[in-house]
């Protein structure tokens, strides 16, 4: 079956539940139902008529927030005591988290506003900003806006584009695959770059 038929199946069922279920078991890295094609199909059967779009939107974000604080807290709480204990297996130590918090203030507010859009990386924001302890209010402000980005522009897709909503999605997805390469490739280029300086410096 694929993942659009499940997610129109869900909603057949359970109406709003889905959005205040389903998309939090997104965010806790259970994509089932997918969190960009729920939105899309929100848009769409409020389009439709079939939901109220306001109140469509409203459970979408409140379903949203839900799963990515779950996942905050989680990394917050159980995060750093589990690197403490079994980090040394992964190679991690407490001083790489150290590095990966001051990369995160320079540059990691601000990539918020896309990076729920990465395919993959939606899934882990909550966990990863949870471990290296990003201040809740730094959360509130640029975590909570990155994701009401994230719900209307799904939403509107579905809502705009009506009964083309399948392939304007698949279209948008196609492009947010090809941008998740490019970052990860930009970020492998930028390391290599910086670990060329550190061992010319040795």
């Amino acid at each position: 079956m694929q993942l659009i038929e499940i997610v129109e199946r869900l909603f057949a069922q359970y109406g709003y539940l889905v959005l205040l279920i389903g998309l939090p078991l997104d965010f806790i890295a259970l994509p089932i139902p997918p969190g960009n094609s729920t939105l899309t199909y929100t848009g769409f059967l409020s389009y439709k008529g079939v939901l109220h779009g306001g109140s469509a939107i409203l459970m979408a974000y409140i379903g949203s927030t839900v799963g990515f604080t779950i996942t905050y807290f989680l990394g917050y709480r159980l995060g750093q005591p589990l690197i403490s204990r079994y980090g040394k297996w992964l190679f991690i130590k407490s001083a790489h988290l150290e590095n990966t918090r001051r990369y995160y203030d320079k540059y990691g507010d601000k990539l918020l506003f896309v990076g729920f859009f990465v395919p993959g990386i939606r899934q882990f924001i909550g966990y990863f900003m949870g471990i290296i302890r990003v201040p809740f209010r730094n959360v509130l402000l640029y975590a909570y806006t990155g994701l009401a980005i994230w719900v209307a522009v799904f939403f509107a897709i579905g809502y705009f584009f009506g009964d083309q909503w399948q392939f304007m999605l698949e279209l948008v997805e196609r492009y947010l695959k090809v941008f998740g390469i490019g970052i990860a490739i930009l970020i492998v280029v930028l390391l290599l770059i910086k670990l060329s300086r550190y061992l010319r410096k040795k």
